[in-house]
């Protein structure tokens, strides 16, 4: 049987390594919606609010400046779907890697696989979140609207 892969995509930035790592965990600069609590450090803990579509808390688990942050997503509430907890104890993962004298963030979502129901809109979502409002943030410190 064939592995389900995870969503991933990846930017590539004229930005430090140190730089991107810091401009991910400014979660509220690229994450639209209302984000209450620290996103910065290990163990910190958040939520996000999409209106009534998308709620979501995220712990902090792995924090490797410059290098790596993970998130565990350890509530949610998804409105447009049968299984409203989907998310629950997935994984987001942000990873960061020199590539010449650019930086490569590569972020995955472990757990958001094409059998969960969210997967065309989750993933479209995020795609728009990265490639577009956090590549945009970390390139001028704004990010962009992409709902």
């Amino acid at each position: 049987m064939e592995q389900q892969k995870d969503y991933s995509t990846s930017i590539l930035v004229n930005k430090t390594l140190e730089e991107v790592f810091n401009d991910i965990n400014h979660v509220s600069g690229w994450w639209q919606g209302e984000i209450k609590g620290d996103t910065e450090k290990l163990g910190d803990e958040f939520t996000y609010q999409m209106g009534e579509v998308h709620f979501s808390r995220q712990k902090v688990i792995e924090s490797l400046p410059g290098k790596k942050v993970v998130w565990l997503v350890t509530d949610s509430e998804i409105s447009f779907v049968s299984d409203q907890k989907e998310w629950v104890d997935t994984k987001i993962v942000f990873e960061i890697s020199p590539e010449g004298d650019k930086t490569r963030l590569t972020f995955t979502h472990q757990g958001l696989v094409p059998a969960i129901e969210c997967y065309g809109s989750c993933s479209g979502a995020w795609q728009s979140l990265i490639e577009k409002s956090l590549f945009s943030y970390i390139l001028t410190g704004k990010g962009v609207e992409v709902f």
